[in-house]
């Protein structure tokens, strides 16, 4: 098996002059990829960072970011993609617990140069760090087994979790999806998603395998993602849902040449029928393509193809097939693999699934049971294999592809003096997919408006975490025998008439 510094190797031996990175008026080819991820190692030896250490990076995407996704875990150490939408206080949580020594970032740090030795301010700052003639050898002293990174994501006890994923699981998950969505060097793709995401990273390393272009679009607007197509004849392009129903009504309203567009792909969130519509006639010529996964899995385990030929089928509503060498097993709560067409838990099994959750062992032992990750989406499979998503186990909300784990939101509110009980869930979003909502009990005789309660959470929560609306109650929000919120019998008014809980 191969580690990061394998795919860098390659490009830079068979593609070296063909274009790497485009970044507005920067342009970088394969032999200066290399040579930058080799002065990135270096500079990081010089500074006392060793094999294993966290080197977090919060900025925009850049080609930066692709040298520091890909050169960090090269060189053996650890990649920490800090999520921009999080609140400081997220941040701040994040690199203690990594317990990453260099903070990358393209923003004032402010309070988040605390808990780290160095800040490194991205371009200027960091372009000098690296200007060197120094060049280490990358892939020296690690093996598939190496952690590569550690991605945060929403926590069920109400922090986050780092989920850590090693050499093998990247490398895996591009092989099985190079394996489906076929890639040469004349790929232009268009990174649109931020990299710090799962959608915005999945392709990075494919794209390098086979010296295709990366064209980098720093902050995601529907008219600019169009512009960078047309200028750069991009041949494809991932991002979530709410990304291309954008793209879409941007299209329609002030077209662009997108002939070039061979793929359009989306995952993050189920995506409308309407929408799959809306793209297809925007933009005739890409295929369709939706994926499924989670970070745990490094992030992939399904894809369906072809998604413009389904739109006005059962099939459509399907997020696809396995790719090869993932196996998805659908679970009974005890663990029994159940029957074809019987909703269940989706469990999945393959080289891509994380080692663990860094620091948190009940969480990990939780969540890797029986050889299988427990997604917490409940699902079925039909007599083709074909996975269908129905609802979640999970107390979790996903917004604009982001996952909101309720409980995160739940302690916040719970952190205002005048609330008694808060139970937190999703409900129906046109734009969203999914928004984040709240039922409160305030305690007798406080006194507190809907709208001073969801400032209070965006002083202390990501965007995409604070609630869109809160319904008051006068009486205890209903429980179950053990006590436990009622948070079906909250939802339901709101997915009254669907056919399915998640959206």
């Amino acid at each position: 098996m191969y580690t990061i510094a394998d795919p860098l190797a390659h490009a830079h031996r068979n593609t070296p002059d063909r274009l790497a990175t485009v970044c507005g008026e920067t342009r970088h080819t394969y032999a200066q990829l290399w040579s930058r991820c080799r002065r990135l190692g270096a500079a990081l030896t010089a500074a006392g960072i060793e094999v294993g250490d966290r080197v977090a990076i919060l900025a925009d995407n850049s080609h930066t970011y692709i040298e520091v996704y890909a050169g960090v875990p090269a060189s053996g150490r650890v990649v920490v993609p800090l999520n921009t939408r999080h609140a400081e206080p997220e941040l701040l949580y994040a690199l203690e617990d990594s317990g990453s020594r260099i903070l990358l970032t393209d923003r004032e740090p402010g309070r988040l140069a605390d808990p780290v030795e160095r800040v490194v301010r991205i371009p200027d700052e960091y372009e000098a760090w690296i200007a060197g003639g120094d060049e280490i050898d990358l892939g020296k002293g690690i093996d598939e087994e190496t952690l590569a990174g550690l991605f945060y994501t929403g926590g069920t006890t109400g922090v986050s979790k780092g989920v850590m994923l090693t050499h093998r699981n990247l490398i895996a998950n591009t092989f099985q999806w190079m394996a489906r969505v076929l890639y040469d060097s004349s790929d232009v793709m268009l990174v649109m998603a931020p990299l710090f995401h799962a959608a915005g990273s999945n392709c990075v390393l494919a794209n390098i395998w086979t010296g295709g272009a990366q064209v980098l679009l720093p902050g995601f607007t529907a008219a600019a993602a169009l512009d960078l197509i047309e200028a750069e004849a991009c041949t494809a392009t991932l991002g979530v849902p709410t990304m291309l129903a954008a793209i879409a009504e941007e299209q329609q309203t002030r077209a662009r040449d997108t002939s070039s567009l061979r793929w359009v792909a989306h995952g993050g969130s189920p995506i409308a029928s309407e929408v799959l519509r809306r793209v297809h006639q925007a933009i005739p010529s890409a295929e369709l393509i939706e994926v499924y996964g989670a970070t745990e899995l490094s992030p992939l385990a399904t894809v369906q193809r072809h998604e413009e030929a389904l739109i006005d089928t059962e099939r459509v509503r399907s997020c696809g097939q396995p790719l090869p060498g993932v196996e998805v097993r659908i679970a009974a709560e005890d663990g029994r693999a159940l029957p074809t067409g019987t909703v269940g838990e989706v469990t999945v099994r393959a080289p891509t699934v994380m080692r663990g959750y860094w620091g948190k062992e009940e969480q990990t032992a939780s969540a890797l049971r029986d050889g299988y990750y427990w997604t917490g989406d409940l699902g079925y499979l039909d007599d083709e294999g074909f996975l269908f998503l129905v609802d979640r186990s999970k107390d979790m909300i996903v917004s604009g592809g982001e996952n909101v784990y309720s409980t995160e939101v739940e302690e916040v509110l719970f952190e205002h003096p005048a609330v008694l009980e808060a139970a937190v869930f999703g409900v129906p979003d046109e734009k969203w997919g999914e928004a984040v909502w709240a039922a409160v009990q305030l305690r007798e005789g406080e006194s507190v408006d809907v709208e001073t309660l969801i400032r209070f959470c965006r002083e202390r929560l990501g965007g995409y975490k604070v609630p869109k609306g809160i319904d008051l109650h006068a009486e205890p929000l209903p429980k179950s025998g053990p006590g436990k919120f009622l948070k079906r019998k909250l939802r339901e008014p709101y997915w009254e008439g669907r056919d399915r809980a998640v959206n």
